[in-house]
């Protein structure tokens, strides 16, 4: 098998990494989006006083934002617990990379790519597609090790020394989630393709690990 081949056998904790990744990254942006729109404070606290008025109770805007700001909190609540997992999972796939076998590892799948040399014009073009996306694999690590970590910072916030960089972290943690964001939408769209295309086989590997010749 060429070093540039998509079609490489995974190992079993690397799959089952990966479908939990999977899980627990689309209930956060799903929670996310419920959190940011539908249940979002400011947009539900003239229902809060509608639905009350309708029962014969009246409240202010204050009271009214403290009973639509609990929806909202249970929500965040969510996300904070879905993101200690993703982040438990993060430290999990650095031990799977450690101790997974050498031929699996994703820095020796990439240093063999990288010392590939062909004539075939056709095999030189996979195999800088090969190392782009895998590239790529790392800079989304990158990225999502730095999302996990103010993600964390603002879920301590109480704690003293935390509370000075939580404004960063705050912004910082913001901006990455389109970075995320972007590179998942790319991820499944090039998959997609690519199983569909000249890697058949690339989505069911994933699933069942069998090796493809």
């Amino acid at each position: 098998m060429n070093p540039h081949s998509f079609l490489q056998p995974h190992s079993k904790a690397i799959r089952l990494w990966h479908w939990a990744f999977f899980l627990c990254i689309s209930a956060t942006i799903i929670v996310v989006l419920l959190a940011s729109t539908i249940f979002r404070t400011r947009d539900n606290i003239s229902v809060v006083q509608e639905q009350l008025q309708q029962k014969g109770v009246t409240v202010n805007k204050d009271q009214a934002r403290a009973v639509a700001h609990e929806f909202s909190d249970k929500l965040w609540d969510l996300h904070r617990l879905i993101g200690f997992v993703l982040s438990g999972l993060l430290l999990t796939r650095l031990f799977i990379e450690i101790y997974q076998p050498r031929e699996e590892k994703l820095r020796n799948r990439l240093k063999k790519a990288m010392g590939f040399r062909s004539t075939i014009p056709i095999e030189q073009i996979e195999n800088r597609h090969y190392i782009g996306v895998k590239t790529t694999y790392l800079i989304f690590y990158a990225l999502f090790l730095l999302m996990a970590l103010t993600g964390l910072v603002l879920a301590f916030e109480d704690i003293p020394f935390l509370k000075e960089i939580h404004q960063p972290a705050k912004q910082i943690h913001s901006i990455l989630q389109y970075f995320i964001y972007a590179f998942i939408l790319i991820h499944l769209i090039g998959v997609i393709r690519a199983d569909l295309g000249h890697h058949k086989g690339l989505v069911s590997g994933m699933i069942h690990g069998e090796k493809i010749s």
